[in-house]
């Protein structure tokens, strides 16, 4: 059996579970997303909730590429992840 530098077995099969990574790439996103909004002097809450409610990207500000950054994902992701860490809490 050998052992990569990080300590994980090199013969043995490991599993990704891929939605985690979406998630948190989402999550990611949306935070800088807003940030940035934020730093141009908009509000970023009603950006975002106007272009997930309507799916018309021309909410977004193109300021720092935000509009690209959110449309990468669908919009039915984002709210899923929102809805879901929002029932969790």
């Amino acid at each position: 059996m050998y052992k990569g530098s990080d300590g994980m077995k090199l013969d043995e099969t490991n599993i990704v579970d891929t939605q985690t990574i979406i998630d948190e790439n989402i999550k990611k996103e949306l935070i800088e997303v807003s940030k940035d909004l934020e730093d141009r002097g908009y509000e970023p809450i009603k950006q975002i909730v106007a272009y997930l409610v309507s799916g018309d990207p021309g909410y977004i500000s193109s300021y720092k590429e935000c509009r690209t950054r959110l449309t990468k994902f669908q919009r039915e992701e984002i709210l899923e992840l929102m809805l879901t860490n929002f029932i969790d809490e």
